[in-house]
């Protein structure tokens, strides 16, 4: 019972940080190029991540927009140590997701949005089946004041719903991001998947302190036996702290860089009931993430 729950709470709290991270990237970022960066410890292996995203909001009345958007990230397994599995099913993970999603304001401080998320997670080694294929979705109401002159401390607040369908739970799960500008100089953004405490040198410089989460979720399409147990899915889930920066060529056209340690990571292969059969990689080490993005 115990290792049950141990595995339930390591999958929910996965798909959360994925199924939020690509909610706030959705709600915000209209394009991003960004590639990520995780050696393993005492290892040559290594993980890499290259990720594009686009959207495009379509105004069909005023405040009301259809936004149409597109995300690709491709995982680079770099397996050079022995393991008892042909590392080349492994090589690369492909995530494809495809959303379609309309906001619109309900108050005149309130807008509301709605997002509907089918995604491919898998190696794509074969032809796709029904178990490559994951459906996720959320609505969120947002209190944007950033922009409001009149706010003496602009914030902003995210609630809503979200379902990921690589839960196993028939129900949405909550999530809350409050973002608040303290001053000319500080600014703080506290929830999940990324939490920061950031400082403004000026309008085009910012340096901050952060904890992110990060992973991912797919199926393997060429199942493979080890110790005696098929292995169909591969999931990564880490938290890490560190330092962050950004800087702004426009107000919407940012290059950032973060660069911290791991506290929490888990890479492993695990069955068609998702219970983990092989570890892959649990030893702490550096991360890198850096990117171009084009936000609203």
């Amino acid at each position: 019972m115990i290792l049950r729950f141990k595995k339930c709470h390591t999958i929910l709290a996965l798909v959360v940080m994925c199924c939020v991270y690509s909610a706030k990237a959705q709600l915000t970022d209209l394009a991003r190029l960004e590639y990520s960066f995780i050696p393993k410890g005492d290892s040559e292996d290594q993980y890499t991540r290259l990720r594009a995203l686009f959207n495009y909001p379509i105004e069909t009345s005023k405040d009301c927009y259809l936004v149409l958007g597109a995300e690709y990230n491709r995982v680079i397994l770099n397996l050079e140590d022995n393991y008892p599995f042909d590392k080349s099913l492994l090589e690369t993970i492909n995530i494809i997701d495809l959303s379609i999603g309309y906001t619109f304001k309900s108050s005149t401080k309130w807008r509301l949005g709605l997002k509907f998320n089918p995604r491919i997670a898998s190696t794509l080694t074969e032809k796709l089946t029904s178990d490559d294929f994951f459906l996720n979705g959320g609505i969120f109401a947002i209190n944007d004041r950033t922009k409001d002159e009149t706010a003496k401390r602009p914030y902003r607040l995210v609630l809503g719903l979200t379902y990921n369908s690589t839960t196993g739970l028939p129900i949405p799960l909550p999530f809350i991001s409050y973002y608040r500008r303290v001053n000319e100089n500080w600014s703080f953004n506290a929830g999940v998947p990324k939490s920061n405490i950031k400082y403004f040198f000026n309008e085009k410089n910012m340096l901050q302190t952060f904890v992110t989460l990060d992973g991912y979720f797919a199926h393997i399409q060429r199942p493979q036996q080890i110790n005696g147990k098929q292995v169909d899915n591969i999931s990564l889930s880490l938290a890490v702290g560190g330092l962050g920066y950004e800087y702004c060529f426009t107000k919407h056209l940012v290059a950032y860089m973060y660069t911290g340690y791991t506290f929490r990571l888990n890479n492993a292969l695990r069955n068609e009931d998702r219970d983990e059969v092989f570890k892959l990689n649990d030893v702490n080490t550096f991360y890198l993430r850096t990117g171009l993005k084009f936000k609203i």
